[in-house]
C-alpha cells in the first residue's frame, strides 16, 4: 500500500489514459477518475473527507465565468452564417476572380477558408461547406485529387488557429489569460499559415501544372464590372462582420464575450438581409450551439474532478519534477511538450488536449519564464494537427462524409500529409521566431513575463479554468506547495 501511496499520481493519469484508449466519454472518464481516486486516497489516509467539499464551490465558478460566454455567441454565429450560404456566394464570386490563373480554385478555398475561420470559427462548418461547394467544381476541372482534398480540409481547420477560434477562448481560460491577448497574438501566425498554405499550391502549379488547372473560358461566368459588383456585394458584409468582432475586441472597445454576442446579432442580420433566415435555421443553429456548448462544460466540471484531486496527490509536482529535469531548459522543455501534443493529437482531439494537457503543462511553462500567451498560441498551431492526422483526423472525416465515391479514403490522406507537414514548420518557426506571436503592450509584455502568478491563476490554471474559493489557499501557502514543504 506505501507504493501506491506514493505514486498516485502516476496511477491516476495511467488510470485516466486507460479510459480514454477504452473510449469513455471525456468528460465521464476525466470526472470518474478524480472521484475514484479521491475516495481511495481517503481510504488510503492520504486524503480527508473535506477535499470534495471545494467541489461545488469550483463548479459555481465555472458556471460564473463569463469569458465562456463567448463560446455559444460565436458558435451560433457560425452556425448561423454557414447556413445562410456565405461559404456558397463567396466561394462562388472568390473562384470566379482567381480562376483564370492556376490553382485559382485552390486559392479561393485557402481564401476563402481564412475568411470563414475570422467569421465562423468552426472547423466542421467550414469543412462540409467547402466540401460540398468547391470539390465537384475542383475534380470536374481536372484537379488533383489529392491537392483538391488536402487543401479543402487544410483550409477548413485555420478556423481552430484564425480568431474567433473557439479552441483560443478555451486556451487562455485554461491559461489564465486574456482571450483578447490570445486572440491578437494568434492572428499573425493565422496568417501566415495561411500564406504558407498559397505557397505550396504556388510551388505546386509550377513543378506540375495539370494537377492545378485554369479554369477554361467557358467556366468564367463573370466578368469585369459584374465580376467588381459581385466581389464588393460578397466580401463587405463579412468584413465589417469581421471588424465588428475582432476589430472591437483589439482596440480595447467591447469584450470578448460582448464581440461575439454583436457577432452573433450580425450574423441574424446578414441572414435576415439574404431571405435566409427561418425558424428551421434558428432551430438547428441553437440546438447545435446549445449541444457543443454543453459538451465544453461538462468536460470543465470533469477536468476540475481530476485536478482538484491529482493536485491534492501532489500530481503538479510530479508533473513539473519530470518536465523541468529535462536537459535543455526551454527548449528542452518546448522540443519535448510538442512532440507529446503532436503524437497524442492523433488520438485526442482539441477539446480534450485543452482540458487534460494544458493545466498540467501551463505551471511548469511559467516556471521556466516562458510566456503563456505565446504558449498557448503554439500549442494551437500544433493541436490544429489533430484535425489533420491520418488516420483519425475530424477534418478528414468531415470530408469524407461529403466526398464523392470518385474520391478514395487514401486519397484525402496522402492529400493532407503536405499540409500537416506545413502546419509543423509552422510551429518550428513560432518557436525560433517568438515575435511572431504579437499581442499588447510589448513593454508591458515583457515586464509580466518576468513577474511570479499570483495563488489565484495558478490555482485556475490547476483546476480546469475555475477561480478557487476565497481563503481557500493563500499564495504563501501555494508557493510552499509547489516547492514541495
Amino acid at each position: 500500500m506505501e507504493w501506491v501511496i506514493g505514486n498516485m499520481a502516476p496511477l491516476m493519469f495511467a488510470a485516466l489514459v486507460f479510459f480514454l484508449l477504452f473510449g469513455y466519454p471525456v468528460a465521464f472518464a476525466l470526472a470518474a477518475n478524480g472521484i475514484l481516486f479521491g475516495l481511495l486516497g481517503i481510504e488510503l489516509g492520504l486524503l480527508t473527507p473535506a477535499l470534495f467539499q471545494a467541489l461545488p464551490e469550483r463548479i459555481f465558478g465555472i458556471m460564473a465565468n463569463d469569458t465562456l460566454l463567448a463560446i455559444p455567441f460565436f458558435t451560433f454565429m457560425g452556425l448561423v452564417l454557414e447556413r445562410s450560404g456565405m461559404a456558397e456566394d463567396l466561394l462562388d464570386t472568390i473562384g470566379q476572380l482567381f480562376g483564370p490563373i492556376r490553382g485559382g480554385l485552390a486559392y479561393a478555398v485557402i481564401f476563402v477558408g481564412a475568411l470563414l475561420a475570422a467569421t465562423t470559427g468552426v472547423v466542421a462548418a467550414s469543412v462540409i461547406s467547402m466540401g460540398l461547394i468547391s470539390l465537384p467544381i475542383m475534380l470536374r476541372y481536372g484537379y488533383d485529387k489529392r491537392l483538391a482534398t488536402g487543401v479543402i480540409a487544410a483550409s477548413g481547420t485555420l478556423a481552430q488557429i484564425i480568431p474567433p477560434s473557439l479552441v483560443l477562448i478555451i486556451m487562455a481560460d485554461q491559461l489564465g489569460r486574456s482571450v483578447g491577448d490570445m486572440y491578437e497574438g494568434a492572428l499573425l501566425p493565422g496568417l501566415i499559415l495561411s500564406s504558407m498554405y498559397v505557397g505550396y499550391v504556388v510551388l505546386l502549379t509550377i513543378i506540375k501544372p495539370e494537377a492545378a488547372p485554369a479554369l477554361p473560358p467557358e467556366a468564367r461566368t463573370l466578368r469585369g464590372l459584374k465580376l467588381f459588383t459581385r466581389v464588393l456585394t460578397s466580401l463587405v458584409p463579412p468584413l465589417v462582420l469581421i471588424f465588428l468582432v475582432l476589430g472591437t475586441i483589439f482596440m480595447g472597445i467591447a469584450t470578448p464575450t460582448e464581440g461575439g454576442a454583436m457577432g452573433a446579432t450580425g450574423a441574424l442580420i446578414l441572414a435576415l438581409m439574404r431571405r435566409r433566415l427561418n425558424l428551421k435555421l434558428l432551430r438547428q443553429a441553437m440546438e447545435t450551439t446549445g449541444k457543443l456548448s454543453s459538451f465544453v462544460i461538462f468536460i470543465l466540471i470533469g477536468s476540475t474532478v481530476f485536478g482538484l484531486v491529482f493536485r491534492a496527490v501532489n500530481g503538479d509536482l510530479w508533473v513539473e519534477h519530470l518536465l523541468t529535469s529535462l536537459p535543455g531548459g526551454q527548449m528542452g522543455f518546448l522540443i519535448v511538450v510538442n512532440i507529446m501534443v503532436f503524437l497524442l493529437a492523433f488520438f485526442l482531439d482539441f477539446f480534450e488536449l485543452s482540458f487534460i494537457i494544458v493545466p498540467l503543462l501551463a505551471p511548469v511553462a511559467d516556471k521556466l519564464g516562458i510566456d503563456l500567451i505565446w504558449f498557448g498560441v503554439l500549442l494551437a498551431v500544433n493541436m490544429q494537427t489533430s484535425f489533420m492526422h491520418p488516420p483519425f483526423g475530424f477534418a478528414l472525416f468531415y470530408l469524407r462524409s461529403v466526398a464523392p465515391s470518385s474520391i478514395k479514403t487514401t486519397d484525402i490522406y496522402w492529400g493532407a500529409i503536405p499540409f500537416v507537414c506545413i502546419q509543423i514548420i509552422m510551429v518550428a518557426i513560432i518557436i525560433i521566431f517568438p515575435n511572431v506571436v504579437s499581442y499588447g503592450d510589448p513593454v508591458e509584455r515583457e515586464a509580466q513575463s518576468h513577474q511570479i502568478q499570483d495563488g489565484s491563476n495558478l490555482d485556475a490554471l490547476l483546476h480546469g479554468g475555475a477561480s478557487p474559493a476565497n481563503g481557500q489557499s493563500s499564495p504563501d501557502d501555494l508557493m510552499k506547495r509547489l516547492q514541495g514543504n
